[in-house]
């Protein structure tokens, strides 16, 4: 019966790596919806490149960072249990591997390739993990501090704040450091509008994305006899509530639509094993109101030129997706109980105060050395030419 189970667990977690892998499917198409035509390529070749960097340096260093598991041992040992240390490695891979691909979404259509691989071998190997470490493996003593100073650990259940606010808080001053696209804000104060190359494409990202993320939160379990129903609902209903509350705020932007799922979903992981569906739905509304109405502030008052909205998609809804498992987690809300705010607030401080002082520290450190931006003829020209030296319809170019 022992061996059933290993080898039922091993599955399990196995076919939750599966789901999440294809999630980066998602971010491509996402991306490749709405940047401009002249980096759909890019787009494309950046989130493939970035996840097979992030494996690298997640299999070297960060899992070893995060859970003192090395691989460096014999393939009988690794092997041990049906591998279920390899597969359950793979599925975190996954998680770790989101970050640089949200980065991605709000650099897009400026940056230079390699240092943006740089990045993302340093973000992936040691600054991710190590916060995954404090979170998801007792690192420090600061989850048994917090306990002792509240009355309860931090709770992230499926990295509302270890993985989406962190690779939102971190693309932040990346975004910021790398400078708006050329012409997107002129001197005179007009805006130029820089739409979306294909809506279809944008959607199909959308929507790889939310299927995936039932992996993404249900098999953060991790062993079969943990699964949990209440996580499924849970995200089913946030993303719905996301969606609607997107479509009513953003006035029948297809955009906003489509992003609307994944703010719910981004702010429910924290908490889909512990709210009600009805809390989870209340915080997907406040996720999907909260993406649209930052994202316009964002680009139009603030003038901050994150192409897909990540800061506020990921940055602001996992931040709010960390503090609200301390309230609608509470068996006050209907909520299993376990939680509290005071932890759900500390915790959540703490990975956007680190989140933002590693990406001013990594993406200035590149900026000075290496510089992050295309020139102004490569991006006129588009990262497709400049950096894959094809574009996306080169028979079509062609015969015109």
């Amino acid at each position: 019966m022992e061996a059933l189970k290993q080898g039922a667990d091993a599955l399990f977690i196995l076919l939750g790596g599966i789901m999440v892998l294809a999630m980066h499917a998602g971010f491509a198409f996402l991306e490749l919806g709405t940047v401009r035509r002249k980096n759909q390529v890019n787009a494309l070749v950046k989130i493939l490149v970035d996840f097979s960097v992030s494996t690298v340096a997640y299999f070297l260093v960060g899992y070893t960072v995060a859970y003192g598991t090395s691989f460096f041992a014999s393939a009988e040992t690794l092997a041990a249990k049906n591998g279920y240390e390899l597969v359950k490695f793979f599925f975190l891979l996954t998680f770790a591997a989101a970050i640089p691909a949200i980065i991605s979404g709000g650099i897009a259509e400026r940056a230079r390739f390699w240092p943006q691989l740089i990045a993302t071998a340093v973000i992936v190997g040691f600054v991710y993990p190590f916060f995954e470490g404090i979170t998801w493996n007792q690192h420090f003593g600061i989850q048994a501090w917090l306990k002792g100073l509240t009355g309860e650990e931090f709770h992230d259940f499926a990295g509302s704040v270890v993985v989406h606010a962190v690779g939102g808080w971190i693309a932040l001053p990346a975004v910021i450091l790398l400078g708006a696209r050329s012409n997107r804000y002129r001197k005179d104060g007009e805006i130029s509008a820089h739409p979306p190359s294909s809506i279809p494409f944008l959607a199909l990202g959308a929507w790889i994305l939310t299927v995936g993320w039932f992996g993404f939160n249900v098999m953060s379990a991790q062993t079969l006899d943990k699964i949990s129903g209440l996580v499924a609902v849970n995200s089913l209903l946030a993303m719905v509530g996301g969606t609607l509350a997107a479509l009513v705020a953003g006035k029948n932007d297809p955009g906003y639509v489509h992003n609307g799922p994944l703010a719910g979903l981004v702010a429910v992981c924290a908490g889909s094993d512990v709210m009600h569906p009805l809390g989870a739905l209340v915080v997907g509304v406040l996720a999907g109101t909260i993406f649209v109405r930052m994202f316009a502030l964002t680009q139009n008052k603030w003038k901050i030129d994150d192409v897909l909205g990540v800061w506020p998609l990921h940055g602001l809804c996992g931040t709010l997706g960390g503090i609200a498992a301390g309230i609608f987690g509470s068996k006050a809300l209907g909520g299993l109980g376990g939680v509290s705010f005071a932890a759900q607030l500390i915790g959540t401080a703490m990975g956007v105060a680190w989140a933002l002082l590693c990406g001013v520290l990594v993406y200035s450190v590149l900026k000075a050395g290496m510089g992050l931006r295309l020139s102004q003829e490569e991006e006129y020209d588009g990262a497709d030419l400049s950096i894959h030296k094809i574009s996306a319809t080169p028979e079509r170019e062609a015969n015109w």
